[in-house]
């Protein structure tokens, strides 16, 4: 999982995901938004809202836009378009696994534009389960080092119920299980971090190792996808080496 550390914090440097400041807000909405609805409005009794709130601090939104978020999710705000969260499925190129979390108000729009993507770019969407079952859904929680030592954390992580701590330098990954996500992020937020990224993530039981310029292929079509207006998170199976991220980042 290390490599996905690296590819967020290049994607982050290049400007290439979220490259507006609109795009960025209208993604940490939703996700407050869905956060509240699945939730409560009380960020104190519902860790998904709280680590959503401070995602979206980090990037200075301004506070009436989370407040309004939140209204919408907990139905105060009746003039709020109802969205859903599905993930669907497809096929990279060279047989890469591909699982997409969308979070939309209007399914069919979001299918369509989705499998044009994946057909422009050696890809294809598949039936669901048909890549599904190659990753497991798991909580998880990225963030720098510099917030927190990796024997703190991997003391934390283990008292919180993780499966597995990593460091790559610059950042520190937590992976644990579903039911462990509201007792990590609280002793987290009880130690002053802030994670870049906390949620429930799809992780591949095995990683597909390619060589450099077809690891960039599948890569490339992942940026598009992300940057669909509808997707909120991409997860792949493909294991990222230092070459092919070193080529990445030289683009």
């Amino acid at each position: 999982m290390s490599g996905h550390s690296h590819w967020a914090t290049i994607r982050r440097k290049k400007g290439a995901a979220d490259a507006k400041k609109g795009a960025i807000f209208t993604r940490l909405a939703r996700e407050i938004v869905m956060a509240a609805r699945e939730g409560g409005g009380d960020p104190e009794l519902n860790v998904r809202l709280q680590l959503a709130i401070d995602r979206a601090r980090a990037q200075n939104m301004p506070k009436e836009n989370i407040e309004r978020a939140i209204r919408r999710g907990t139905g105060e705000d009746k003039d709020a378009a109802s969205f859903e969260e599905i993930t669907l499925e497809g096929y990279g190129p060279h047989g890469s696994a591909i699982m997409v979390d969308c979070m939309t108000d209007n399914r069919n729009r979001t299918v369509a534009e989705l499998r044009h993507i994946f057909s422009r770019n050696g890809g294809n969407m598949a039936e669901a389960g048909a890549v599904g079952w190659q990753f497991e859904r798991k909580a998880y929680f990225s963030f720098p080092s510099s917030q927190l030592s990796y024997d703190q954390a991997f003391e934390l992580a283990i008292e919180a119920g993780a499966d597995d701590v990593l460091e790559d330098g610059e950042n520190i990954e937590i992976i644990g299980p579903v039911e462990a996500f509201k007792t990590i992020g609280d002793k987290l937020h009880a130690a002053k971090v802030q994670p870049e990224e906390a949620g429930l993530r799809l992780i591949a039981k095995q990683e597909l190792e390619l060589g450099v310029e077809e690891t960039l292929q599948v890569l490339h079509l992942v940026e598009k996808i992300e940057d669909l207006d509808d997707v909120q998170d991409v997860y792949h199976n493909l294991k990222i080496s230092e070459e092919a991220l070193a080529a990445l980042e030289a683009e």
